[in-house]
C-alpha cells in the first residue's frame, strides 16, 4: 500500500525537493561557468520577459528576466538544451547581447507567471498593448510639430478605449522625442487628467484625458516600467527601451501620489540629445580655450556648478568625450548613469550600499587617471575628492551653488581646509540654459527705456570691451504666431574662475563670495549674466529669456 502524505508534510517534502535542486544548479553553475540565479528572488522586467514569447519560453525552458540597453539575462534549465541554444540566437541575431543563467523549474515557473502581465501582440482582446519601435519610429517622422503632437493625441482620443492606451503612449513618446521634448507630465487633477511636455526647460500643455483612459495608461506604463500595479500609495521608480532606429531610447519612470492620482513623469534618455561637443555648447572662445587647457592637466579638480536641468552633466560628458584615450583610464561615479560612453569605466550609486563616498574610495584603488563625481554632495565625498586632486588624479564634479564663486566657501563648509581648497580646485564654472530664437520667428527692435538702463548696466561691468558686439541699440524679441513660443533649442551660458596664485589667497582668507568674485574681475572674469546679454546683443536669445533664468539683480 502506498504512503499518503498529509498537505503539511508533501509542502515539506517539495520544499526539500527545491532546496536540493538549487543546491545542485549551484554546484552545476561552477561546471558549466554559467552564473546561478534565483528569479523566485529577483526582480522580472516585462520589457525582458516579452523579448521570448511565451510558447517558446515553455518549450525551451527559458525566461529572459532583465534588460539594460542590449544586455539581456535570461534563465536556462538545461545548457546544452538545442531548443534553449535556438532562443538565444535568436535574441543575438536582433543584436541582443545575451547572458545565460542557470536557473531551476521552481524560478523558471515564478517567472513564467508575469506572462499575464505582458502582451507580446501589438493589439490584444484582453486590451493589453505592447508599445511598437516600428510604429514610434513612423510616427517620428509624421509629427514635426507640437501642434501636430496635440492634434495626434485628440484624435486617438476617438478611438475605442481597448485601443487607445498604446496608442497614446507610442504618439506620446514619438512626439516628445521629435520635437526633443525632455520630460513627459502625466498629472490627474480633480476634473480631468493633464499631459505636459517639457520642451526646452518649459512645461507646455499637451492634451487633457478623461480619467478612465487615464487608470488604463496608469495600469500600462507601470507594466512597462516593471512597477508594481498594486501599490498606489508610495512612490515607485522604473525604466523601460524603445529602440529607435539604431540607438535605445531609455524612459526612466517615477509614479508619485497626489491628491487625484498617481502623477507619472517618464524621462526620455536618448544618447543622441547628450552626445554633444565643447565646441556647439556655446562657450565663448576664450573659456572654451581654457577649458580645454585645464581638462588636460593630469590632476586637481574641476568642478560645474548650478541648479538640477541646467546643463552640467552635458558638460561634464563632453569634458570626458574630449580627454577619452586608449592611454589613459577613466572611471565614473554617477546617480545614475544617464548614457553609455564608450570606453569609460562606468558605475552607478544605490545609496544603501554603494554611495558617492564608497564609489569614490573604490575608485581610487582602480588606478584610474580621471574620475567623474556625479555630485559632491557633503564633507566625506568633498574631502575624498579633494584627496584624489592632491595624489594625481583628474577629478570632474558637481557642486550645487548659484555661481562659480560659490564653490570654493562651499567646500570649507563641508570641513575641507581653505589651503586645501585652493591647491586641489584648478577651475570652477557655473552654467544656465535659455531658449534659443527661432531663427524664422524673430525681429529686431530697438532697445530702449528700463530694457536699456539694464544692458548698460550689465555691459559696463565688462572689463574686455572687445566681447561686446558692435551693435548696442537694437535686440532680437520673439514674433511667432499665438501658441508659438518662437524658441527652438537651448544655448549655454557660463562663467569659470581658474584658481591662480590670488584667489587662492582669497580662498585662504576666507573672503566672501563677492570678493572672491572681485579678485576674478581683475583676471578678465565674465559672469553668467554678462554673457547672457552678449548673446542678446547677438541675436541668440532674448532679454525677457535672461530676467526669468538669471533674474533682474
Amino acid at each position: 500500500m502506498p504512503v499518503q502524505f498529509g498537505d503539511d508534510a508533501k509542502a515539506k517534502l517539495d520544499e526539500i525537493h527545491r532546496r536540493e535542486e538549487e543546491e545542485l544548479l549551484q554546484i552545476l553553475s561552477k561546471k558549466y561557468g554559467l552564473p546561478y540565479a534565483r528569479l523566485d528572488q529577483s526582480l522580472i522586467t516585462t520589457d525582458a520577459l516579452r523579448l521570448v514569447p511565451e510558447q517558446d519560453a515553455r518549450r525551451a525552458e527559458v525566461a529572459a528576466f532583465a534588460l539594460k540597453g542590449r544586455n539581456l539575462s535570461i534563465g536556462i534549465r538545461t545548457p546544452n538544451s538545442t531548443a534553449a541554444k535556438k532562443v538565444i540566437a535568436d535574441l543575438e541575431d536582433q543584436g541582443y547581447h545575451v547572458q545565460p543563467h542557470l536557473v531551476s523549474a521552481g524560478s523558471l515557473t515564478h517567472a513564467w507567471v508575469h506572462y499575464k502581465d505582458v502582451s507580446l501582440a501589438i493589439e490584444t482582446e484582453a486590451g493589453i498593448l505592447d508599445i511598437s519601435s516600428d510604429r514610434v519610429s513612423d510616427l517620428m517622422s509624421q509629427l514635426n510639430s507640437v501642434a501636430q503632437t496635440k492634434k495626434a493625441i485628440d484624435d486617438v482620443m476617438d478611438m475605442k478605449k481597448l485601443y487607445r492606451v498604446t496608442r497614446i503612449l507610442e504618439i506620446t513618446i514619438a512626439g516628445a522625442l521629435r520635437n526633443e521634448a525632455s520630460d513627459v507630465h502625466v498629472e490627474p487633477e480633480e476634473e480631468y487628467v493633464r499631459f505636459r511636455f517639457r520642451l526646452d526647460g518649459v512645461l507646455t500643455d499637451m492634451a487633457h484625458i478623461d480619467r478612465d483612459t487615464y487608470r488604463a495608461l496608469l495600469t500600462r506604463t507601470k507594466l512597462l516600467a516593471g512597477l508594481k500595479i498594486n501599490i498606489n500609495n508610495e512612490a515607485q521608480d522604473g525604466r523601460f527601451s524603445v529602440r529607435v532606429g539604431d540607438r535605445d531610447i531609455e524612459i526612466r519612470t517615477s509614479v508619485l501620489p497626489g491628491g487625484y492620482g498617481e502623477n507619472i513623469v517618464l524621462r526620455l534618455l536618448d544618447p543622441n540629445s547628450i552626445a554633444r561637443g565643447l565646441e556647439v555648447l556655446g562657450i565663448r572662445p576664450s573659456l572654451l580655450e581654457l577649458l580645454k587647457t585645464e581638462i588636460r592637466k593630469p590632476n586637481g579638480m574641476i568642478l560645474n556648478t548650478g541648479p538640477t536641468g541646467s546643463g552640467k552633466t552635458t558638460t561634464l560628458y563632453a569634458f570626458l568625450r574630449k580627454v577619452l584615450d586608449p592611454g589613459i583610464k577613466i572611471l565614473t561615479i554617477e546617480d545614475p548613469i544617464e548614457y553609455k560612453l564608450e570606453g569609460v569605466q562606468q558605475s552607478q550609486v544605490d545609496h544603501n550600499h554603494y554611495t558617492f563616498a564608497q564609489g569614490l574610495r573604490s575608485a581610487l584603488r582602480q588606478d584610474p587617471d580621471i574620475i567623474m563625481v556625479g555630485e559632491i554632495r557633503d564633507g566625506e565625498v568633498a574631502s575624498t575628492a579633494v584627496h584624489a586632486a592632491l595624489t594625481g588624479h583628474l577629478v570632474f564634479s558637481t557642486l550645487h551653488t548659484n555661481n562659480s564663486s560659490g564653490a570654493y566657501p562651499r567646500l570649507i563648509d563641508m570641513g575641507i581646509d581653505p589651503p586645501m581648497v585652493g591647491s586641489s580646485v584648478n577651475l570652477v564654472m557655473a552654467q544656465r540654459l535659455l531658449r534659443t530664437l527661432h531663427p524664422e520667428k524673430r525681429k529686431e527692435v530697438p532697445i530702449e527705456g528700463k530694457d536699456r538702463a539694464f544692458i548698460d548696466r550689465i555691459l559696463e561691468n565688462i572689463s574686455d570691451k572687445s566681447l561686446i558686439p558692435e551693435n548696442t541699440e537694437t535686440m532680437w524679441v520673439v514674433d511667432a504666431p499665438e501658441g508659438d513660443p518662437g524658441y527652438k533649442g537651448r544655448v549655454g551660458v557660463y562663467e569659470a574662475i581658474q584658481t591662480t596664485r590670488e584667489i587662492e589667497d582669497a580662498v585662504r582668507q576666507k573672503l566672501t563670495i563677492r570678493e572672491i568674485e572681485d579678485v576674478a574681475r581683475t583676471q578678465g572674469f565674465i559672469s553668467m549674466k554678462e554673457d547672457a546679454i552678449i548673446k542678446v546683443l547677438q541675436g541668440v536669445t532674448t532679454l525677457s529669456e535672461v530676467r526669468r533664468i538669471l533674474g533682474e539683480d
